[in-house]
């Protein structure tokens, strides 16, 4: 079992995304990280076609799942594609391939060389990735984008609650996360097993897999904590990268802090694989919308 491992769950339109994230890694990993990367098998032949097979791991998403014995034969199938790709995500330690993982998007790009102590501790455990994001809050309601900051802010009281926990709310809503085997276990056998349910019914729209984490950590302390900030610099929406970037912000500058950066998929949709499926004019009043949001970087 290794100490820690990359690994990103990716599938089949943001193959192009994760060729961009698989060239990074290979450029930037400099203790050599193994690089698991996992699909839906029906995207296996695609994969190799668009990104080749070196430099990565493959894994189907079908073997995560089957690892875990207490679920249901098909209980992915009545789940939304985003929600199953992050019970999965989450689930990719049942596999027992490593004791820590680095858990990427197909959106994330590594822009300088990164190594094993930007992610463990020097007693071995990992750092966590913890915050209260103020810096965001107030970026967005200072804009005129207060309700993303609403929603999180009441994912995060939703989540707390199920675990009677009182105090701030913490978060950790974009990738890379680093997670820890032994958080995912405490969870299992301190909260899941006691309310015999599973991972599939705890992790909802309303109760999302990152919080999960942060709780039990908090919750159940499997591990010490060693707090640090986000590794990467996300754009959680083109507003916020218009309005960065407007006042000086390069990727050259953001290496001082951040060992990579993340145009969000949501927005950035240039990568997209496959043709699109809404109709012309939904696409045409994205571009108009977009462009209003760049003009408004300037006031």
């Amino acid at each position: 079992m290794k100490d820690i491992v990359l690994y990103c769950k990716s599938y089949r339109k943001d193959f192009l995304r994760l060729k961009r994230l698989l060239q990074s890694v290979s450029k930037f990993n400099v203790d050599q990280i193994p690089f698991y990367i996992s699909t839906p098998n029906a995207d296996r032949e695609l994969l190799i076609e668009l990104i080749g097979r070196e430099g990565y791991h493959w894994v189907a998403d079908e073997s995560v799942i089957q690892a875990n014995l207490n679920l249901k034969k098909g209980i992915e199938e009545n789940k939304s594609g985003s929600l199953t790709q992050q019970i999965i995500k989450s689930e990719f330690w049942r596999l027992g391939l490593c004791e820590n993982y680095v858990c990427l998007d197909s959106d994330c790009i590594f822009i300088k060389d990164f190594f094993k102590a930007d992610f463990l501790a020097p007693d071995g455990n990992p750092y966590t990735v913890i915050y209260q994001n103020k810096e965001y809050f107030q970026f967005a309601i200072d804009r005129g984008f207060s309700k993303a900051p609403l929603q999180l802010i009441a994912e995060g009281n939703r989540v707390k609650q199920l675990f009677g926990r009182q105090g701030p709310n913490y978060y950790c809503p974009c990738p890379p996360f680093i997670w820890s085997a032994k958080v995912w276990k405490s969870l299992e056998q301190s909260y899941l097993k006691p309310k015999e349910i599973t991972f599939w019914d705890l992790c909802t729209p309303n109760h999302p897999e990152t919080l999960l984490y942060l709780e039990a950590l908090l919750n159940f302390q499997a591990i010490p904590l060693h707090p640090i900030e986000q590794l990467f610099r996300v754009y959680y929406y083109d507003w916020h990268y218009f309005l960065l970037r407007r006042i000086g912000e390069t990727p050259a500058k953001i290496k001082e802090h951040y060992l990579g950066v993340i145009y969000q998929s949501s927005w950035d949709l240039s990568l997209d694989y496959g043709a699109s499926q809404k109709s012309i004019y939904s696409r045409a009043l994205k571009k108009v919308k977009r462009f209003g949001r760049y003009l408004q970087s300037f006031i």
